[in-house]
């Protein structure tokens, strides 16, 4: 496999060439299990110093220790001169990785094969790769792994039951790296052991949740915690027994509390029934109006999982109101790496520097914990793409620490996974940097979003979620396209703080990339530089084809090994094919829609 793991296996870093200095990177494997167990919370934080013979020293606990030994060894191998002494600790402290895997081994939303952990309705894993995978997160500094879907299905629901040994035995191979295990569940579970509701208030139901926890943590005493989807999408919640989400996270907050266990509640509710000629809702608005009102209401370790947009991981969504509006309550930002709405682990798509983006949004201590849907699988290279583990890489860097430069993060999986020569080193970190760019360009324009196949979410389909149940809508006709979301329209930015809202709510103030997002505006709309809005989308949309196809060529100039190679060039032809289809189908719908010629005289179908 042709990660960054190839390199960081390695047991001794170049440039430490004294045995004495060799032993110190000799982890003992025993001794860590031990050590975790008696102390899971032990700091993340670690120190490097190095003495006057040259020899380097790390302080911390034992996960600091590693953390310390893993950044020693990546800077010795990528050339870096760490200013000594050094020291680090994260930003968060939960960083999360969320797998959507299902135990018949298929993997919802999953772009990299079939599930690590699970085949045949049974917990099955190749130990080894579960080695190899806990010590890839760790290099990356991640520590929490959620393994099984969110919409937890048979049967799924007896991890905390009949599958307890199987949780255990798989904790125990990922403990020595400082990887906590953590599991999605079913609210409605107590139902199946002869209590009639599931009611959050109900006594028998809480105590239910409380044995439960306590089987739980007597064999797996550093679980992370429990991962809930409820009202939503069919899951069952709290809702059902006239409760709110308070009362249902809460609930299990307090049958975990004992053990220092989390309860993750996901924010992801919304009205998925919308009628498409309902002009007033609107799902954007639905996680603010769901859990703004509690904020202050949860327990102490509840964590409130969002979307970091208002959407579902489109190509370019605002910051979600709810992350700068809820000040009392513990909130951990969810982001994607598995590609859903942006390629498939097929088209190349490096998601750093629209995480920065959102970061930079975001009021320094307002948020706990992030957490990334996995695009993870049993692929040989784990991510399906080989150049899509760049974005497990750089969260992991990101989720250490928000302030990293996305050109640095990049440089230096670039360097761990390939090493390739200076020129060509540096034409594939300005490339995967440009990536997101360009498969917008191709795609949505300027906030739309949704106009991807149904159900499948790959290739273009403009008119695919228009008229369904889901609230996706962009309403273009002849004349416009675009939602109006201020005040006199939705209402949706009213959400937001009041110097956000200024930003967006005036169509001449508000970012290009973000228009139509907040407003319904005319094909002759004039943009900030004189193009009218119509002659933008053409333009973005030739211009993205064209990208595609030089960073095709430029793929093809690189000495990338196999079997990457293969799989590379591969994906790229699949990549400059989607591509083309996108630019002339969304030209081809707007031209039909507005009648308005492309000033450049491009070949758009009638």
């Amino acid at each position: 496999m042709s990660l960054w793991l190839n390199k960081l296996s390695a047991s001794v870093p170049a440039g430490l060439k004294q045995p004495a200095d060799t032993a110190r990177f000799e982890l003992d494997q025993a001794g860590l299990i031990a050590d975790l167990k008696e102390n899971p919370s032990m700091g993340d934080a670690y120190r490097i110093e190095q003495t006057a013979d040259g020899a380097f020293t790390l302080f911390g606990g034992q996960t600091g220790l590693l953390y310390g030994a893993y950044r020693l060894i990546t800077a010795t191998l990528c050339g870096e001169q760490l200013p000594l002494p050094y020291a680090s600790a994260p930003k968060y402290a939960l960083r999360m990785i969320n797998c959507w895997d299902n135990m018949d081994g298929s993997v919802e939303r999953g772009y990299a094969g079939q599930s690590l952990f699970f085949e045949d309705g049974r917990v099955m894993y190749s130990p080894e790769r579960m080695r190899t995978l806990g010590r890839l997160l760790a290099s990356a500094g991640l520590n929490v792994l959620c393994i099984n879907n969110v919409n937890v299905h048979e049967p799924a629901q007896r991890l905390l039951e009949d599958y307890l040994p199987d949780l255990a035995a798989l904790a125990d191979l990922f403990r020595p790296f400082g990887v906590r295990l953590m599991v999605s569940v079913d609210f409605s579970r107590p139902m199946c052991h002869g209590i009639p509701t599931a009611d959050p208030l109900d006594q028998a139901v809480r105590a239910w949740w409380k044995e439960t926890a306590a089987r739980v943590y007597a064999a797996v005493p550093d679980l992370a915690g429990f991962l809930v989807k409820a009202d939503s999408e069919g899951r069952p919640g709290p809702f059902t027994y006239g409760r709110n989400h308070a009362d249902g996270a809460n609930m299990l907050a307090e049958a975990l509390k004992p053990y220092g266990g989390y309860a993750v509640w996901r924010c992801f509710v919304y009205n998925c029934r919308q009628d498409w000629r309902d002009t007033k809702t609107d799902r954007p608005k639905a996680a603010w109006e769901h859990y703004a009102y509690l904020d202050g209401s949860f327990a102490d370790n509840v964590i409130l999982q969002v979307k970091h947009g208002p959407f579902d991981f489109q190509v370019r969504e605002p910051l979600s109101p709810l992350l700068l509006g809820m000040k009392k309550t513990k909130l951990a930002m969810e982001l994607q790496l598995a590609q859903e709405y942006t390629g498939h682990q097929i088209d190349l798509y490096t998601m750093i520097p629209m995480w920065k983006e959102l970061f930079g949004e975001l009021p320094a201590d307002n948020i706990m914990s992030v957490a990334a849907v996995s695009n993870l699988g049993n692929d040989e290279n784990y991510t399906g793409h080989p150049l899509a583990a760049v974005n497990l890489f750089t969260y992991g860097l990101l989720a250490w620490d928000p302030a990293v430069d996305p050109a640095e993060a990049v440089t230096r999986w670039a360097r761990l996974t390939y090493a390739f020569p200076p020129k060509q080193e540096q034409t594939l970190v300005s490339l995967l940097l440009k990536t997101r760019r360009v498969y917008e360009k191709y795609t949505a324009p300027l906030g739309i979003g949704w106009m991807v196949t149904p159900h499948d979410h790959y290739g273009p389909n403009p008119s695919g979620y228009e008229y369904d149940l889901w609230g996706t809508y962009h309403k273009a006709n002849r004349d416009a396209v675009g939602i109006d979301r201020t005040h006199a329209g939705t209402g949706y930015l009213d959400q937001y703080p009041e110097e956000i809202r200024i930003r967006y709510e005036n169509p001449e103030t508000c970012p290009d990339l973000y228009l139509l997002f907040f407003h319904r505006l005319p094909y002759t709309f004039r943009m900030k530089d004189g193009r009218t809005l119509i002659q933008r989308i053409y333009d973005d949309h030739f211009e993205g084809l064209e990208e595609t196809r030089a960073m095709a060529a430029a793929l093809s100039g690189l000495p990338f090994p196999e079997p990457d190679a293969s799989v590379i060039r591969g994906r790229m032809d699949r990549q400059l094919y989607n591509a083309r289809e996108w630019c002339d189908i969304i030209n081809t719908f707007f031209f039909r829609l507005s009648g308005i010629q492309d000033e450049k005289g491009r070949t758009i179908y009638e």
